[in-house]
């Protein structure tokens, strides 16, 4: 088999950790598989880096914060390198110049347009672990890019679907993916498998196990992924397709976002067009909008409610003051949360969204918005309450049996 392995920051956040990493793939090696290994920066280290450039500017030059950057991983990546070759198994370090991954020009934030499977194809002939520096590659001019945070998770993946590996393993602090937050809800359990739509409903909800690209990028290239400890051998979750899991549970998790804004726009204007303007100038901002519900009003009025990140909303400020004259009464309320009801089993039953609004009223919880998909339920509720709701949720739908 060929195994894809990477390592996070806190997996690799000194020595002794990067010793420990090195142990663990020799043993996947010595049990006869291909390896190619994924690392992050050593914990701390890109801040710490970005604090240095913010030393000299506020602004600084894009192109040289990817240059500077995209070395903390390079550090990691040798050092492991010469941990393993120390230990008698022949590793090589290697860029993502020299392992071949060609991006576009968005500096800071590049995707990836493809991988060369030659360099890492010969080492790995070689008889070689090749050990790769995450979250960098180069653009059509030679220059280093980055991937954007979390973006060694997509250079796992990446190579993982470029490479054919049968496996790509993304190993962190936590044993796998919860049925929600273990710190919110105790009762929580990890869960064996989940599928790609499941994961990434969780991953862009507010579950920061894995990078919402990087599971978009593994549904697209069928790549079984699985999340699972640096620190412990627990077997961790598989995410696959759907079709690869045998039973499909009614409600798979429960996801909390607390970094969320309510906006009320009220005696809105009534006329065929605003919407779009008002929606338009705010993604001209590259404000983040979620959910937006619209009510049918009345004397050529009506009302627009919709989301946005906590920390947008003083853009969103700027471009509403643009719109005083067609809006009635502009609210902001920034003390609210959401939580959310994932499960692929909502396709095939009823009685899920009355099951959740039941348990809110039990509670006394009262939902503000509500927005549906075909395998998530998601309402704004009073940020008071938000905990509270997530364990309710949990046992309504018995996810610690």
């Amino acid at each position: 088999m060929l195994i894809v392995q990477k390592f996070g920051g806190t997996s690799v956040g000194d020595l002794d950790r990067i010793a420990n990493v090195a142990k663990r793939v020799a043993r996947t090696r010595d049990e006869g598989h291909d390896v190619i290994v994924v690392v992050s920066a050593m914990s701390g280290e890109t801040n710490k880096l970005i604090e240095y450039a913010h030393f000299f500017s506020k602004t600084p030059q894009r192109e040289a914060m990817d240059l500077l950057l995209s070395s903390g991983e390079r550090v990691t990546s040798a050092l492991l390198s010469i941990a393993l070759n120390e230990m008698g198994y022949k590793a090589v370090a290697m860029t993502g110049r020299q392992a071949g991954i060609f991006t576009d020009k968005s500096y800071t934030s590049a995707r990836i347009d493809r991988i060369d499977p030659a360099p890492m194809g010969n080492a790995i002939k070689e008889g070689r672990i090749v050990v790769v520096a995450g979250f960098q590659g180069i653009d059509p001019d030679g220059r280093v890019t980055t991937l954007g945070r979390g973006g060694s998770d997509l250079t796992a993946v990446a190579i993982a679907g470029a490479m054919g590996a049968d496996l790509c393993e993304i190993y962190t602090d936590v044993d796998g993916v919860y049925t929600t937050d273990p710190r919110i809800e105790p009762k929580a359990k990890k869960m064996d498998q989940i599928s790609y739509d499941e994961m990434l409903e969780l991953a862009s909800l507010g579950a920061k196990v894995l990078q919402n690209r990087s599971v978009e990028l593994a549904k697209k290239m069928g790549v079984n992924l699985v999340t699972r400890s640096s620190f412990n051998d627990n077997p961790g979750t598989l995410i696959t397709k759907e079709e690869n899991i045998m039973e499909k549970p009614l409600v798979s998790g429960i996801a909390l976002d607390k970094n969320q804004s309510r906006v009320s726009l009220k005696g809105v204007e009534d006329r065929p067009g605003i919407a779009s303007e008002i929606f338009n100038a705010l993604a001209e901002e590259s404000v983040n909008v979620d959910m937006i519900v619209q009510t049918i009003g009345a004397d050529g009025k009506t009302e627009i409610d919709f989301t946005v990140p906590q920390s947008e909303i003083e853009r969103v400020k700027g471009v509403m003051e643009r719109f005083r004259e067609s809006i009635g009464e502009i609210e902001y309320k920034e003390d609210v949360a959401k939580v959310s009801i994932v499960g692929v089993g909502m396709k095939s039953h009823s009685g899920v969204a009355a099951k959740a609004f039941t348990t809110m009223a039990k509670e006394n919880i009262n939902i503000e918005m509500i927005s549906t998909s075909e395998i998530k339920i998601s309402m704004v509720i009073d940020e008071k309450y938000a905990e509270l709701a997530v364990r309710a949720l949990h046992e309504a739908y018995e996810l610690d049996k």
